[in-house]
């Protein structure tokens, strides 16, 4: 399948012109929701977002554009290949690692986020601080902007790379100057609100990822022969609706409780651990909003993840009747962009830009929150202290008023003239790696360096673990040294894994090996 013929209903042109649009919209919201805003508006949206608003668009957040083609096209891979070999997420077997996902989501809404609101943190690090020591808060809030900044990159990458392939090429645009455009757009309508404004923008994103999802089942359902309704048994006859799997035993990668358990703590890891999603909860008004909206958003992403596992059979079935010689991740676009109709191919383009951004954006945004909080010091009072004075006169009283606030406007002015500095390093810095994925042009490695970037949230779930579960206390100072010696542990563990454990193979549950490495570890520099 070449180029031309998968983009043979949408041109460059329209392409760009649907991406344009895209954006024009994004930019109109950044206008509305940032005006007037300030530092706390910025970091935690003055505490002010409507839960529900959080939680509708946290699903958008939660699907990168890597899930929005990869998780519908494992589902009929069996069928497609021919191939069981180290298959994840075969079937709908990926709801049994979603069913853990809520019992991820309840320990985060029952346990770290009273925490987080008791303690009034804005960058959830901050907890480190105050249990062990500065070593262990500047390791962990250091571990998050690493593997943010990978996975970021990653993700944008990747669409950077499919607008080159089927827009700038044909104009003859380089690369940098594609990524150099996609950053731009995206610090345009951050720098200013930033997470004020990416909680609605999170909400439109979120709308076309479901509309493109909907009307691909739809229009699916209608070309396979069946309404809507029958859908489901078209997938039972097609002998791919099976969701949970025990009798493989351990060594099967879609074993029910592997799946699962992986479910609970990927969810603990990367939402409740992660700068990026927990900044979204902090902006609620209250500790029960922020409760309110995790555990509703949960449910909601149950079913989402539902009705992609439902267009992943559709898509599969769909092949196999029209001898459609694709599988994997290149199943969705391909007949969406070439069997269906143009509406659906547009408004597919705009759910997969949408899937892409809506992580980007937030995630440039908490890079910017956490180096600022956690490196700079935002979280400090921006006041200047003034020694005590007798007052001796109204006079005096308004003078000494006048002095404050004029030194409290010029410390928020200099502190917001840092934040915009910090947030135009950060857009640089994912340009640099971004364009290095590219000039690298080697996708096992970019493959490595992206699961890499998932190894450095093992050490956060380690530290978060054994604050919460123990009284001890460790040296600080050899923290750091712990959190880097788990994941490389970890990762020759992973390795070498078939021949030190009779032939298991690791996959998600890799981990909780991490994070019980670091957990002890940490026993292991406790003060005595």
């Amino acid at each position: 399948m070449n180029e031309n013929q998968l983009m043979s209903n949408l041109s460059p042109a329209l392409i760009l012109s649907i991406v344009a649009g895209y954006f024009a919209l994004l930019i109109g919201i950044a206008w509305w929701t940032s005006r007037g805003a300030s530092n706390q508006d910025f970091f935690v949206a003055n505490k002010q977002s409507p839960w529900y608003v959080v939680a509708f668009g946290m699903v958008g957040a939660s699907l990168s554009g890597v899930t929005f083609i990869s998780i519908p096209g494992m589902v009929g891979a069996v069928q497609l290949t021919g191939s069981s070999t180290d298959l994840l997420n075969m079937q709908f077997s990926y709801m049994q690692m979603v069913l853990g996902y809520l019992v991820g989501y309840a320990v985060i809404a029952l346990v770290l986020l009273p925490l987080y609101y008791r303690l009034q943190l804005t960058s959830i690090y901050t907890y480190l601080e105050t249990r062990f020591g500065t070593f262990a808060y500047k390791t962990g809030a250091g571990f998050f902007l690493l593997s943010r900044t990978i996975g970021a990159s990653f993700r944008l990458y990747l669409v950077a790379m499919v607008l080159q392939l089927f827009v700038f090429d044909a104009w003859g645009v380089p690369f940098w100057v594609t990524t150099l455009s996609t950053i731009f757009l995206i610090w345009i309508y951050t720098f200013r609100g930033g997470i004020k404004t990416i909680i609605w923008t999170d909400t439109l994103q979120t709308t076309f990822m479901l509309l493109a999802v909907g009307l691909t089942v739809v229009e699916l359902g209608g070309l396979i022969g069946g309404s809507v309704g029958d859908i489901w048994g078209e997938i039972e006859a097609s002998g791919m609706a099976q969701i949970f799997f025990f009798e493989g035993g351990w060594s099967d990668p879609n074993n029910f409780f592997k799946q699962f358990l992986a479910g609970a703590f990927i969810a603990i890891v990367m939402t409740g651990l992660d700068q990026d999603m927990m900044q979204k909860n902090l902006s609620c008004k209250s500790i029960g909003d922020a409760q309110k909206n995790m555990l509703s958003f949960s449910v909601v992403l149950l079913i989402v993840n539902f009705i992609f596992l439902v267009l992943g059979a559709l898509l599969a079935i769909y092949a196999l009747q029209q001898g459609i010689d694709a599988s994997g991740d290149q199943l969705y676009p391909i007949i969406a962009l070439q069997q269906l109709s143009t509406p659906v191919g547009i408004v597919f383009i705009m759910g997969l830009v949408a899937a892409a951004y809506s992580s980007a954006d937030s995630a440039l945004t908490a890079l910017t929150t956490s180096f600022c909080v956690d490196f700079l010091g935002f979280r400090q009072s921006t006041t200047v202290d003034k020694p005590t004075a007798i007052i001796h006169s109204e006079d005096t009283l308004l003078d000494e008023s006048l002095e404050t606030d004029n030194e409290q406007t010029a410390a928020a002015k200099q502190s917001t003239k840092t934040r915009y500095i910090v947030h135009v390093g950060f857009s640089i810095l994912l340009f640099v790696v971004i364009v290095t994925f590219w000039f690298i042009n080697d996708k096992s490695v970019i493959n490595g360096l992206f699961k890499m970037a998932g190894y450095t949230y093992g050490p956060l779930l380690g530290l978060y673990a054994f604050g919460l579960f123990t009284k001890i206390l460790v040296k600080d100072k050899l923290v750091p040294l712990v959190c880097l010696l788990a994941p490389v542990l970890t990762y020759l563990i992973s390795e070498y894994s078939e021949t030190l454990f009779w032939g298991y193979k690791f996959g998600f549950e890799i981990l909780l090996v991490n994070g019980l490495l670091t957990f002890f570890g940490l026993l292991l520099i406790r003060k005595s």
